[in-house]
Formats: C-alpha cells, structure tokens, sequence
C-alpha cells in the first residue's frame, strides 16, 4: 500500500458519474484539484450505498474546495451506471474489474467471513492533494461520519 508522503499511483480506468460518457479517467490528469480516493466492496450493499450517499450529499462542499471525489470497486461500468440511477449518486465511480488498481494501492486483501476466506476489497479512503501527494489514508473505515470525516481533514490541507 503507498505511504502518506507518497505519490499516488496513477491509473486510468473506465468512469461512471452524472453526464459521464464513460470516457476513461486518469487520475494523474486532475491535477491541480485535490481528490477523495475511496475503495469499497460492492455497489448496492448496504455500507456501500450509505458511503456513497454521505459523499454524495456532501460533494457541494467538496466541490466548493475543488476537489473530485472518486469511488472505486471492482463492479462494471453498468452496474455503477445502475447503482448511481437507483440512488441519485453524484460521484464519480470508476470500474477496477481487473482489480489491477486496488492490488497497486493494497486494498485487494484477503477477507473472512463465517470461517470461509474469499478475496475483496478493504473500504479504505485517501485523500491526495493537488500535487498528487498522498495526505491522509483510513484504512478499515466504518461509514458513519466517515464523508464529514474525509471532509474536515480536506479543510486542513
């Protein structure tokens, strides 16, 4: 997993987000704005769809701070596009299905459940500032009051 201190590692992964034609988002190019980068495990789950929501209603003031919030999952461009409709999501979310991205930022991790161990993505957000740099990273988040979280440390960068 990169470092705070470090440069982020650039991707370029296909984007779903309102008035989005699916064009592919490189991270690297939206430089000079500061970006909210969030892994989570699954469009439509519960916790998924309640962290989406959060940033989405918060994205405003995000935005008012000229940064990009970006979800990433493993899930297609389709079900994003489905899962932003259902929900009026206003991020944007790109599709990892090759799980590529989330390997290089140490989210892809082994996980437990019920005694059986299966492979998926650890929530874990970081926020990178407008010269790429990684400034903060919470690991294992739990969603409530995460996105005002988030949020407050953006202030005081």
């Amino acid at each position: 997993m990169p470092q705070i201190g470090e440069t982020a590692p650039d991707f370029t992964l296909p984007q779903t987000a309102p008035g989005s034609d699916l064009a592919p988002l490189t991270l690297s190019a939206l430089r000079p704005a500061p970006v909210v980068l969030y892994f989570y495990p699954k469009d439509d789950t519960p916790g998924c769809t309640l962290e989406a929501q959060d940033f989405t209603r918060l994205l405003p003031e995000f935005t008012a701070l000229g940064a990009r919030v970006i979800g990433v999952s493993k899930d297609s461009p389709a079900r994003h596009q489905k899962f932003c409709a259902k929900h009026g999501l206003g991020v944007i979310l790109v599709s990892d299905e090759g799980a590529d991205t989330c390997e290089r930022y140490g989210t892809w991790v082994e996980k437990s459940l019920y005694g059986k161990t299966h492979m998926g993505i650890a929530r874990t957000t970081l926020l990178i500032d407008g010269t790429g740099t990684i400034r903060q990273i919470w690991s294992k988040v739990k969603v409530a009051g995460h996105a005002a979280e988030v949020l407050e440390a953006l202030r005081a960068i």
